[in-house]
């Protein structure tokens, strides 16, 4: 149970923010830190027992039919992610205290950051695949949002959705890789799909479903070629980078990989695309970033360079490729999350990132200044510091593996070249910003940083430098667990800071004499750089993105014309193609079974609809017959269903029609009567042989199922809606417990549509016509004697009605549903008899408000089943017994039910209150 804390705490920031923006800033920060720290404090108390080989995990049923539970699980991979997440996050909260000006709006930033540490954290713990998915996205949002927070300026907006764009589109193909890798299972459970990863591999989907996982894996960590929107991300605001782009998003993709390697690794497939995709990242990155002259846009190269290290480690045939890559995520995160925040405070004092102006904050900034080039030399590799002891495993690795055959001596040589341009565009960070001049040149004289937002920083560096001393006894648990985690079984290593002189060490050697050289020679590589174009990544990827937009747009122009008609007469073309062609297939429609009994009711009802049918195409254009023999196809549609003993449908469809002809009479008042004639000859002849071909094709279809054995769903229901939903009205209990989140689902679709018409038509003022279309005027007493004194009689009887068929429901004919309509009829009646003025005097009903307690009941009624231990909107049932009442029964879909009935009472009053007004006040105007 300790985990679903740990995944909402910091969730409750989202929530404390509003109401504590008018703190001072020091309290603000603390309350918006607290969260995570409590979560962290969580996590680290039960950190033993996983580092003991311990699996916590949490399940809660929710809709297991399709494989979609709420899962957990913390092993060691998921805790590594878990204290990075969390223990970066807070760090990353206190400097952005100090950071943020005060022009900015810290209750959105903390909002947007906490979302986002969410979303990770619901990576990294998910035990659901598709559960993964959906916070695989989440963060791809709220990075959206982060990395856009100065929506004012153009390059945060492009900057964001270029994110956006890149990330998501990534995140469907790994819905499709996820969704064939559960049909291959047959479960969304990871822990099955690991367990049955030998399933995957001999599939005949493995090649799909691993391209599609790769370019979801690739497409959130920056991998060539999908790199490009990392840089841009930079526009986001430093605490924002520190974050996402060293600890968290970039990472995302990383820990899927890593998840995910006992199933889709192992096969020449993997490690050729994964090794080729991680060296041309990691030699890119680390080419670009030494020509960069933003602090930030060399960081971002950099962040690249070392994601394509680690991918190129998970994608080495060794043993210890993982481990090594598994300690570099380590590493890469606290040196880079250092760099980054150490690169805010030099833009804050000295009021620029660009290293061309910077120069001589070693004497001015003494302090800021240690703690960057310890933190940059641990990037470059630099005994004693962690990164290198995490490098000199890469370069092992490298030389061990046999990935591209009799070529895999290019492996090592190309490692060893771009940890030669990695130091090289470290030693340039150092040099150009903290020596080579004097920085009381600069136009903005610098200065240290307050102590706590230093502070951030000196734990980092203070990290990075203990971490490469003492290994063993700082990260070697974590790193045996988590490793642990995604191998089993652990080769030997050793985590010593001297292994010999070997070939790994004299790479490294190697690598910081050329990156001392490269640097010397800075000036003859950007001359050689300089002969290429430069590529304008934004306005390239607009251009590409415009385009897309474009063929979109032409495509969606041959089928979207505008026209109504051209879109049924689509659809309707569509059944011959798809429904038509297998009938040819029968011989005969007629099956085995004998027809129903012929029904003289229902004869007569079938004749009156067709004629009302007839009637309604005949005479369309005059709209009010039109609506006229529409509700009597609706009123023959209800006897049918009371014909075929289905009372619930036949009272629903009821009342909807008396509802629908309420609201279509108000919107036709202010409508032409009648329209003029459109379709010429040729047109009606064409509409009505394809109104024949398809009424034929139907027909037959049914024909033929209704002649035919076939077994129906129904019968399950039948026989367990007593036992197992506590009701014997079959339709309710399906509505309420079965199929309740279909249910929820549809009430909230009202809701937002009841909102939207509500928003459209509130404060319209529309033309009223004074007469009819033939010359008429509307009669001058607008509220009748005889209407309103009826109405107020029926207003009592009808809510007496409402209650009665509300209680009855899950036992017989009745329901929430039903029960709205009857109660939403009796009260418009009321309007259109008294008129607004006079119910607003007698019962102002904010039906908003009506709709949002409805809504509301039901989730709680959802969320309510869980504390029973049943899967959400599972109904609870007993039978309980009082003097007088004698035995009775009691269900929690009552609760739901009602819910029901408040969002359907706001819906309909909502809009045809509203719709009416605009009569009301119209004609009272005039």
């Amino acid at each position: 149970m300790v985990l679903l804390p740990v995944l909402l705490l910091p969730l409750i920031s989202l929530f404390t923010a509003v109401m504590a923006k008018s703190l001072p800033r020091n309290a603000f920060t603390f309350i918006m830190a607290l969260p995570p720290l409590l979560a962290l404090t969580l996590t680290g108390i039960h950190a033993p027992l996983v580092l003991d080989g311990e699996v916590i995990t949490y399940h809660l049923s929710w809709v297991s039919q399709v494989g979609l539970d709420v899962s957990l699980k913390l092993d060691g991979l998921s805790l590594l992610f878990v204290l990075l997440i969390l223990g970066i996050g807070i760090l990353v909260i206190l400097y952005a205290r100090y950071y943020l000006p005060k022009s900015y709006s810290m209750v959105r930033f903390f909002g947007f950051f906490n979302l986002f540490m969410v979303a990770m954290l619901g990576i990294v713990l998910s035990n659901n695949a598709l559960q993964l998915w959906f916070f695989w996205e989440l963060t791809s949002v709220s990075s959206f949002l982060l990395i856009g927070f100065s929506f004012q300026k153009q390059d945060s907006q492009r900057s964001a959705l270029m994110a956006l764009v890149v990330t998501a589109s990534g995140g469907l193909a790994l819905l499709a890789g996820i969704l064939l890798l559960g049909q291959v299972v047959g479960s969304f459970d990871m822990g099955v799909i690991v367990a049955n990863g030998h399933m995957v591999r001999e599939s005949e989907l493995y090649p799909v479903i691993l391209v599609l996982c790769l370019l979801g894996a690739f497409t959130k960590s920056a991998q060539f070629p999908f790199h490009f929107w990392l840089p841009q991300a930079m526009a986001a605001p430093t605490p924002v980078s520190a974050y996402l782009h060293s600890a968290t998003m970039v990472k995302a993709g990383i820990f899927f990989m890593a998840r995910f390697y006992p199933v889709l690794a192992g096969t020449d497939e993997w490690f050729l695309i994964v090794s080729l995709t991680g060296l041309s990242t990691f030699l890119l990155g680390s080419y670009f970033a030494i020509f960069k002259h933003d602090i930030k846009g060399l960081l971002a190269y950099s962040t690249i360079s070392h994601l394509g290290l680690i991918v190129l480690l998970f994608g080495l045939d060794t043993q210890l490729a993982m481990i090594a890559g598994i300690f570099h995520i380590i590493n890469h995160a606290i040196f880079k999350a250092s760099l980054f925040m150490a690169a805010g405070i030099i833009d804050q004092e000295a009021g620029t990132r660009d290293m061309r102006t910077l120069k001589g904050l070693w004497r001015v900034m003494p302090k800021t200044a240690l703690l960057a080039i310890i933190a940059a030399a641990s990037m470059a590799g630099v005994p004693l510091l962690n990164g290198f002891l995490s490098k000199e495993m890469f370069f092992a690795e490298t030389i061990y593996q046999s990935t591209l055959g009799s070529l895999s001596w290019m492996v090592p040589v190309l490692a060893t070249l771009g940890g030669v341009f990695s130091v090289g565009y470290s030693l340039r960070f150092v040099h150009d910003v903290f020596f080579n001049g004097d920085a009381n040149e600069l136009e903005i004289k610098p200065k240290e940083p307050p102590r706590y937002m230093r502070l951030p920083v000196e734990i980092l560096v203070v990290l990075c430098l203990l971490v490469g001393i003492f290994p063993v006894y700082l990260v070697g648990d974590i790193l045996a667990s988590a490793a642990g985690a995604v191998l089993g079984d652990l080769p030997e290593y050793s985590l010593a800071l001297w292994h010999g002189f070997n070939i790994p060490l004299l790479m490294s050697l190697v690598a910081m004499g050329g990156g001392v050289i490269l640097y010397l020679n800075l000036k003859r590589l950007h001359e050689f750089n300089s002969r290429f174009r430069e590529l304008d990544v934004k306005a390239t990827f607009e251009q590409w993105l415009n385009h897309g937009v474009a063929q979109a747009k032409r495509l969606s122009e041959l089928v979207d014309n505008q026209s109504f008609q051209r879109y049924v007469l689509l659809m309707l073309l569509m059944i011959p193609l798809l429904a038509g062609l297998p009938l040819l297939e029968l011989s005969h429609a007629e099956g085995s079974l004998e027809g129903l009994p012929h029904h003289l009711g229902f004869t007569v009802c079938v004749i009156i609809l067709c004629i009302a049918a007839v009637v309604n195409c005949i005479w369309n254009r005059r709209r009010f017959i039109a609506l006229l023999a529409l509700s009597v196809v609706g009123l023959m549609v209800s006897v049918i269903f009371v014909v075929f003993s289905a009372p619930d449908l036949a009272l629903t469809q009821l009342l909807v029609e008396v509802v629908s002809v309420i609201l279509l009479m108000l919107a036709l008042f202010f409508l032409p009567q009648s329209t003029p004639k459109e379709c010429g000859p040729s047109r009606t002849a064409r509409d009505i042989a394809i109104a024949c071909m398809i009424g034929a094709i139907i027909g037959t279809i049914n024909y033929a199922f209704l002649t035919r054995p076939y077994e129906a769903i129904s019968e399950y229901f039948i026989e367990n809606s007593k036992t197992l939903g506590g009701g014997t009205n079959v339709v309710n209990v399906i509505l309420v417990d079965f199929r309740g989140f279909d249910t929820l689902g549809e009430i909230i679709v009202l809701a937002i549509a009841a909102l939207g018409i509500y928003k459209l038509i509130a404060g319209i003022r529309v033309y009223m016509p004074a007469a009819d279309d033939e010359g008429r005027h509307w009669a001058l007493d607008k509220h009748p004697m005889l209407l309103r004194v009826i109405s107020q009689h029926l207003l009592p009887l009808a809510m007496l009605v409402s209650i009665y068929i509300f209680w009855r429901g899950h036992n017989l004919p009745g329901g929430g549903f039903i029960a709205g309509l009857i109660t939403a009829v009796a009260i418009i009646l009321q309007y259109m008899a008294q008129g607004v003025v006079w119910f607003k005097g007698r019962m102002n009903v904010d039906y908003a408000r009506v709709i949002a307690i409805g809504l509301l009941i039901s989730l709680i009624t959802g969320f309510a089943s869980w504390i029973f231990g049943r899967p959400f909107l599972k109904s609870w049932f007993d039978y309980f017994s009082l003097p007088l009442l004698g035995k009775f029964e009691l269900a929690s879909a009552i609760a739901f039910d009602l819910g029901v009935y408040l969002t359907v009472v706001g819906v309909t009053l909502l809009i045809l209150a509203n719709l009416g007004k605009l009569t009301t006040v119209d004609r009272l105007r005039g």
